[in-house]
């Protein structure tokens, strides 16, 4: 077992969830001497800035989050979901949990993940959906209000409006599950696949984790309004709605602008 102190999008039972993690136990906890910041610049660039903490040793300096109590497996999974050791590093910090014992210590050491110096941009802001996602985090865990209105209250990643995804014209070959699997520098989005091969370096994180494998109900269940009931029949059978299509949109444009189109995958052949 082991402590994780999460202070963005990791506040979210449900967000944790979606990464497989399920911990014991949550409560509300403070990290002191330590500022939030938004500046650890996400893989895809219609996500902005993603959160960050930063050592300033001023005490009057505060970062909210919650401390999980998490099973000694979720580690491999938490390391996985914040790309530990390519925009993210594993730290160890003390933060003081809300029901600590009076006859303990006011600290308790846990571990918790900031931004890699590579991997900062001190330019981005949060997405409207990534900032959501930490709201309604922080109200779960019943944070301190004026934090929540600070938060609620930041600026954000301005909304970019996105062509409907289409196809180069061509012929292409379709995928499906078992195919994919054998290209591990393919990935795919919502029918269509791409070839990781020749992506920026900022995305070689991404070509072992997306890697022969379909990552439309990966994403579904990143957006704001998911409560993980998404499944591969809702994607097979169209039965998606229109928030969810333009997520999905937005992510495929950025897949064609960041990977090559190589193909279509066809669902109904899983």
């Amino acid at each position: 077992m082991f402590y994780y102190f999460g202070f963005g999008s990791n506040m979210s039972l449900l967000s944790l969830r979606a990464k497989g993690v399920e911990p014991l136990a949550s409560q509300r906890a403070v990290l002191s001497g330590w500022q939030l910041r938004f500046n650890v610049q996400h893989f895809f660039r219609h996500e902005g800035g993603v959160g960050n903490i930063e050592y300033t040793g001023n005490r009057g300096d505060r970062v909210l989050g919650v401390l999980h109590q998490c099973p000694d497996e979720a580690l491999e999974r938490l390391d996985a979901a914040e790309a530990y050791g390519h925009g993210y590093d594993r730290v160890e910090i003390n933060v003081e949990p809300h029901n600590h014992s009076p006859a303990g210590p006011r600290t308790i050491p846990a571990l918790t993940y900031i931004g890699m110096p590579e991997f900062i941009d001190n330019r981005r802001l949060p997405s409207r959906r990534y900032l959501n996602i930490i709201l309604e985090g922080a109200r779960q865990a019943e944070l301190d209000e004026d934090y929540i209105r600070r938060l609620a209250e930041h600026p954000v990643h301005p909304l970019e409006s996105y062509p409907p995804f289409v196809p180069p014209a061509g012929d292409y070959p379709t995928f499906d599950r078992d195919s994919l699997s054998e290209q591990p520098l393919y990935t795919a989005l919502y029918g269509a696949v791409f070839d990781m091969s020749q992506a920026r370096p900022l995305h070689e994180f991404l070509k072992s984790f997306f890697g022969g494998k379909d990552m439309t109900l990966f994403h579904l269940r990143r957006l704001d309004s998911s409560l993980l009931d998404e499944t591969t029949e809702d994607i097979r059978n169209e039965r998606l709605n229109y928030a969810q299509k333009q997520y999905l949109n937005a992510y495929l444009n950025e897949y064609a602008r960041e990977y090559r189109y190589v193909g279509r995958y066809d669902y109904h052949k899983d």
